[in-house]
Formats: C-alpha cells, sequence, structure tokens
C-alpha cells in the first residue's frame, strides 16, 4: 500500500534517554486508558514529551492501530514539531489508515512542500477505497498544478462537495495561485457563502493579474477583513507601482483600529515610501513601530534600510544598518545597493569586503550592487575583475543583470566596441534594458553611427520601449538631422507609442506634489514661477549659461532657454524653496535620467541657497552639495 517507512517503530524509542521532566501517569494498570493519553498527546509542549508518551505506549504493547484517535495524535503532533519523519512513520505503520489518517498525512507533506508525496498519497487513498472528505481535498488543493488541481476538482464535484467552503475556498485559492483568473471567479462567483479566506484568495488574484480596480472593489464589499486582507491589497498597490494608494490604504486601516497592522503590511508599506520618496511618512512609519514596541527584527530593519535609501536618506539608512541584528544576506544586499544607487561605490565596495568576512556567501544580489557600484563610479578594472570572481569564485553564473551592469560601465567608460562585442557574444539574450545602456554609452559618446545601428535594430524588433525612439530621435537631432526627427517621431505615432512624460515631485509637510516641465496646474504656480525667475536671475550672475544643445526642438535660441527655466527638477526645487525654511535639505525625484541643463544648475542652485539637495533619477541619486555632485559628473 504505502512506500517503505521512513522512520522504524523503534526511531522514537532510541530518544528516551534525552532528560526531560515530563512523565506519563500511570493508570490502574499501568498506562492511562487511551482517552487520558490522547490528551496527554494533546497538551505536550515539546517534542521530547510526545516521544516519552509514544515509547510508553510501545512498552504496554498497546497496539495503536486499535485507537485510531491516538495515531492521529501522534502523527499531528510530531508534525506540530516538525519531526516529518516520525509523523509519516505513524502513517505507515498502521495497517488501514482511514480518512482522517489519510487527510493529515496529505496536509502534513503540503505544508512541508512535499507535492509528490502528497498526491501519492491521495492515489493511495483512492486506491484504498476510502472515501475523500472536505478536510482531504482542502489539504491536497495546496500542493496541486494546474493539472492535477483540474482533476482534483472533477473529483470534488464527483463526489459531492462542489458547495463545500472549506473545499471552494482552497479551489478558489489553488486557481488565484496559479493565475486562472477566470477558474476562480466561476469558482468564487457560485460559493453560497464567501468565507474570508476565499475572499482575500480572489483578492490576490486580482492584484496578481494586474487588476486592481477589482481587487478594490471586492475588498471594499467585504464586511470583514482580517489582516491579511489589508496586506494582499497594500502589497497590490505596492507591487503595481501606485504607492500613493497603498499608503492611502494604510491610513485608512489605522483609522480603523482593527486589525493592527502587522510586520508584512508595515514592509510593504515601507516599499511604498520608497517608490514615492515619502520620507517624512516613513519616518513616521519608523517611529510608529518604536512605539507600539514592534520588534525591529531583520526583516523590518531591512526595508527601513531599503526606505530610507530610496528616499535619499543615506545617513538613516546607515544608521538603521549599524543596529540591525543578526543581519542576513539580503540585509548586506540592501545596505550595499544602496551605497551604490548613491554613487558612493567605494562605500559599498568595503561593505562588499566587511560581508565576506562574516562569513556570509554573497548571492547575485550582492554581485548586481557591486557591480552598479564599479559602474556609477567608473571603476571599469574593478568591475571585470569581480564580474570574473563571481563565476569563479563563487560558482554565481551572470544573469542579464549582471551582463547589463557590466554593459553600462564599459559603455559609460567609452569602451563602446567592447560593450558591443560582449552583448553580440553573450548565451544569453540581450534585452531592451541592455541595448539600452549601451545605446546610452553611444549617445552620452557621440558615436552616432553605431547608436543609430543598434536603435534601429531594436526597432525593427518591434520593441515598445518609447525611450529607444527618444534616444534614436536625439541622436539624430543632435547632429542637425530634424527629418531624421520627424521621421521616428511619425513612426512613433504609427506604432501608437507615446514618450513617457518627465516628472519631478518634492515631498513637504507629509504630502508629495508633482510637477511636469512648463506645468502651471499647481494652486501656488505664481509664487513659484517667481522663484524660477528669481533663480535663474541668481545663476546667470553666477556665470551659468544655459546648456541650450541639448534643447532638440528645432526652436530659436531664446525659446530654447525659456524651455529650460521650467523644466519639471526646477520647478520642483522652486517649490521647496518657498515652502521650506533656510537651509532645509531638498530631496527631488525624477522618473527619468536628470537632464545635463539641470544637473549643472542644481550645483550652483546648492551654492547660490546653501542648501543641500538630493535628487533621483530614474539611474541614480545625486547630492549635490556646494557647487559639486556626488556623482563627479559621471552618470
Amino acid at each position: 500500500m504505502a512506500s517503505a517507512p521512513l522512520a522504524t517503530a523503534s526511531a522514537p524509542r532510541q530518544q528516551l534517554t534525552a532528560p526531560s521532566s515530563f512523565s506519563v501517569p500511570a493508570g490502574k494498570f499501568g498506562l492511562p486508558p487511551p482517552e487520558k493519553l490522547g490528551s496527554l498527546i494533546d497538551g505536550s509542549k515539546s517534542v521530547d514529551h510526545v516521544l516519552q508518551i509514544h515509547a510508553a505506549i510501545l512498552r504496554h504493547n498497546l497496539l495503536l492501530h486499535h485507537y485510531p484517535v491516538l495515531n492521529l495524535k501522534l502523527h499531528r503532533a510530531y508534525a506540530s514539531h516538525c519531526r516529518i519523519r516520525y509523523s509519516l512513520a505513524i502513517f505507515h505503520q498502521t495497517p488501514s489508515p482511514d480518512v482522517f489518517l489519510f487527510s493529515a498525512a496529505i496536509n502534513t507533506v503540503s505544508v512541508h512542500g512535499l507535492h509528490d508525496q502528497a498526491l501519492l498519497f491521495y492515489v493511495q487513498l483512492l486506491s484504498a477505497n476510502v472515501d475523500p472528505n472536505e478536510f482531504t481535498f482542502s489539504s491536497i488543493l495546496k500542493t496541486c498544478s494546474v493539472e492535477s488541481g483540474k482533476a482534483i476538482h472533477a473529483h470534488v464535484l464527483k463526489s459531492g462537495f462542489g458547495s463545500d467552503a472549506y473545499v471552494t475556498t482552497g479551489l478558489v485559492d489553488l486557481y488565484a495561485r496559479t493565475g486562472n483568473v477566470l477558474s476562480a471567479q466561476k469558482v468564487f462567483d457560485r460559493m453560497p457563502d464567501r468565507s474570508l479566506v476565499s475572499s482575500t484568495a480572489m483578492i490576490t488574484c486580482y492584484t496578481k493579474q494586474g487588476n486592481l480596480e477589482a481587487a478594490r472593489s471586492l475588498f471594499d464589499e467585504m464586511r470583514e477583513r482580517d489582516v491579511v486582507t489589508w496586506n494582499v491589497m497594500i502589497d497590490g498597490y505596492t507591487q503595481l507601482g501606485f504607492p500613493g494608494g497603498a499608503l492611502l490604504l494604510f491610513q485608512k486601516m489605522l483609522a480603523e483600529e482593527k486589525p493592527k497592522p502587522d510586520e508584512v503590511t508595515l514592509v510593504a508599506t515601507l516599499s511604498a515610501c520608497g517608490q514615492i520618496g515619502a520620507l517624512e511618512s516613513g519616518r513616521w512609519i519608523h517611529a510608529f513601530i518604536k512605539n507600539r514596541h514592534i520588534e525591529l527584527n531583520v526583516r523590518i530593519c531591512t526595508a527601513l534600510v531599503d526606505m530610507y535609501s530610496k528616499c535619499g536618506s543615506l545617513d538613516d539608512a546607515w544608521s538603521v544598518f549599524k543596529k540591525t541584528p543578526r543581519k542576513d544576506a539580503v540585509a548586506w544586499n540592501t545596505m550595499i545597493v544602496s551605497y551604490a544607487m548613491h554613487g558612493y561605490g567605494h562605500d559599498a565596495l568595503r561593505l562588499f569586503d566587511e560581508m565576506l568576512r562574516t562569513g556570509l556567501q554573497p548571492t547575485d544580489i550582492t554581485y548586481i550592487g557591486v557591480l552598479n557600484a564599479c559602474a556609477h563610479a567608473g571603476l571599469l578594472d574593478q568591475g571585470l575583475a569581480f564580474f570574473m570572481s563571481m563565476r569563479d569564485e563563487y560558482g554565481i553564473q551572470p544573469k542579464i543583470e549582471h551582463y547589463g551592469c557590466l554593459v553600462s560601465l564599459l559603455a559609460r567608460a567609452g569602451k563602446l566596441k567592447k560593450a558591443y562585442e560582449m552583448v553580440k557574444s553573450m548565451k544569453i539574450e540581450a534585452d531592451t534594458v541592455l541595448w539600452s545602456a549601451l545605446l546610452g554609452g553611444c549617445s552620452l559618446h557621440g558615436d552616432f553611427v553605431l547608436g543609430k545601428e543598434i536603435a534601429e535594430y531594436l526597432i525593427g524588433q518591434n520593441v515598445t520601449n518609447s525611450g529607444i525612439f527618444v534616444m534614436l530621435s536625439n541622436m539624430y537631432a543632435s547632429v542637425g538631422d530634424f527629418e531624421g526627427v520627424a521621421k521616428v517621431r511619425n513612426l512613433m505615432k504609427a506604432k501608437g507609442i507615446q514618450k513617457e512624460p518627465g516628472i519631478s515631485s518634492v515631498e513637504i509637510d507629509n504630502k508629495v506634489h508633482e510637477f511636469r516641465a512648463g506645468d502651471r496646474k499647481h494652486s501656488r504656480s505664481r509664487e513659484i514661477y517667481a522663484m524660477v525667475r528669481k533663480i535663474s536671475d541668481s545663476l546667470r550672475s553666477c556665470g551659468y549659461v544655459p546648456n541650450t544643445h541639448i534643447v532638440l526642438q528645432d526652436l530659436g535660441e531664446s525659446e530654447k532657454e525659456r524651455s529650460l527655466q521650467v523644466h519639471s527638477e526646477k520647478l520642483a526645487i522652486a517649490y521647496g524653496l518657498i515652502t521650506t525654511e533656510a537651509g532645509t535639505p531638498l530631496r527631488i525625484f525624477k522618473n527619468l535620467r536628470v537632464c545635463l541643463d539641470c544637473h549643472n544648475a542644481t550645483k550652483l542652485i546648492s551654492r547660490i541657497t546653501g542648501r543641500k539637495i538630493v535628487m533621483r533619477d530614474r539611474n541614480r541619486f545625486h547630492h549635490f552639495v556646494d557647487g559639486s555632485c556626488s556623482c563627479g559628473d559621471f552618470w
């Protein structure tokens, strides 16, 4: 019936010499009655207690299969203490397991990821002519793939459990987990009583498919919501790129007072703060964690490090990292990536050395951080050496992200031919991100011929990345070929590809304010533009000359200068200057790469105003202080 047992009957007996203060009370005939033994098993506090009860049963030659309840209780007790071999030995040594023991065994292996074993037990159950019950189905569904799940679904219907709450919830969870939205929706719609668990599973299904509207609609309909439901919805907003929605939902959760946010809630919300650059909101959550005496474990600390880093406060990130208990590889990786993202390449490499000295093995993510650090700091030789050591010393096979870092490093250093040869010789097919890195290097170093060849090749591959078209358009414009610019724009129009608009934001008093180039929608637009003119006058008095050659439209010189004045970065800086006290650092976040003119202007603005200005663009952070930038004009 069953395969060879994973443990013998004597295995528990061998453990009896372990010291324990627990003892099995003797009954009239030397052993308590089965009902009392069952209570003792249920009340056992450790695996030693279970072992001693089991040993006492064996010593008194009590035949367990005469008492199915004891078999079941011993099986569950061993499983609860993660002694899976002992737990399954009980199952295997039972001559004719009933449906309850079969269901318990299926559940045990399912929750421990032994999917094939769970299906084998289910087949054995059917072969033994044991009728599955609702607990059997709800347990086996946890481990099903798409194919096996459909077969089990058929068994569910045939066995008459198509309306059982536990079983249908398992089916919704199965289809949600495997991405089959239509099947999940059909089962969910037919449920006579939708449970909290089934509704949460359906919300999970919607969010995984990117359908936030359907997920939020169902969420709002629910009369009861537990912390898991809130977490799924908050994380859905975060993962799908709507961090503002995640923060609003978190505030709503706090306002309702129940349920209380847990570790998962806080990690998802901190991630949302990092995405949007909401530093003050992130600091408030940090204070909330401390005030509620929530444990600052490695997972929460790592989320705080990531949030502070992405919000531009590297000092706060480092402060939290230093106090992080029992740092794992993820914690070290986060801090290394943070230093790299902020342009402190040497600090990232120093931290990498410290990580190795702790005995932790680097991961593929570690090397993405290390290679990015080299790319942003222009450390060509070190980057090449790290790329080789990753494979040769640690057996980490390069992924597309590692090649992307190396191509970016070579391209920024002007080694365009070598970068191009690497892309062509890769065993992995290059993606548009990697080609874009090379294309960016061509644009930076003025290699129009290679850049045009790459861009036209990508367009011929039907890429829909607007950045590729924009770079090609800019290259045509840089050499004065405005017919080429028009050709690219017409092609974009024909393909329905729109240029991603540049948006810069700044957080003031816990509210994020967004600006686009030439934006006049803000309620304080008049004051903002007055500050822009004031900044422009101050810049000119310092010898600043607008870098009009980066304006690639066919405009007059004065029109080009006016267009540069109202770039989204400058509007965000102007708003920050009129709404904060003198000397207060400003943190600006842009969704695209900062342009050369705004970079040069911001350096001077930091000197004129005496402000530190931290700017995050698509590639990295720039720290502007007293007329210079942390990137050393290499970005």
